[in-house]
């Protein structure tokens, strides 16, 4: 039996290189869901959906409507379905000035993304598949020629951790926060560099194989 792991995020979990462009990508194996399928083994497909300025539920007035989290899902999951478990690390992108959002709104947005999903059901033999809210890691106070874009998201970034966690708690979702084993790159204060994808999909394969799967 193989189980189907979707990682759906933002640049972070596309595997963009701190400080460069969007083309500038770190490698399978250097991203953390490269990190994360490695670990798991022989019996594990992760299925990597990032996209650089991607938000949680908002379209992009600058970037654009394919910005949009939650306008993606959708046909994403329906791609990919059966999947066994779906990952959500989001919420950097809703930080930033333009969309004025408060943590705990951002939460919601992570909210309305588990509601989505549930309502399509795109479990194993149409059940609901586990599904895991990550926590980015917090902003560093520093964001080079990110300031103006992020004015102010510094402080909220901080927060988003204690909101994510009362969002999954509510939706008896799983949750962790990448916080905990990671930081994002001086670079440019808001990605993570190729070190830091390690500890992430090592502590994620952890954290995936504690799920207590029937048979794994």
């Amino acid at each position: 039996m193989t189980r189907t792991v979707l990682c759906f995020g933002d640049s972070n979990t596309h595997g963009q290189v701190p400080g460069g462009g969007p083309l500038e990508r770190y490698t399978r194996e250097q991203r953390w869901g490269g990190v994360l399928e490695g670990l798991l083994g022989p019996g594990w497909q992760v299925i990597e959906e990032g996209l650089s300025g991607r938000t949680t539920v908002h379209d992009d007035p600058i970037e654009g409507a394919l910005k949009n989290g939650r306008t993606y899902l959708r046909p994403c999951l329906q791609s990919h379905t059966p999947l066994d478990l779906i990952i959500i690390m989001l919420g950097t992108n809703d930080l930033k000035r333009r969309f004025n959002m408060p943590p705990s709104e951002v939460a919601m947005g992570i909210g309305c993304l588990v509601h989505d999903i549930r309502e399509l059901s795109p479990g194993p033999a149409g059940h609901d598949p586990e599904i895991m809210i990550v926590a980015p890691p917090p902003m560093l106070d520093d964001l080079k020629e990110w300031e103006s874009i992020f004015s102010g998201a510094q402080e909220k970034s901080r927060k988003l951790a204690l909101e994510f966690e009362i969002m999954a708690d509510s939706l008896e979702a799983h949750f962790f926060d990448a916080g905990a084993v990671c930081r994002c790159s001086p670079a440019d204060g808001f990605h993570i560099n190729e070190a830091a994808h390690r500890q992430l999909g090592e502590a994620l394969a952890q954290e995936v194989l504690a799920i207590g799967w029937a048979n794994a």
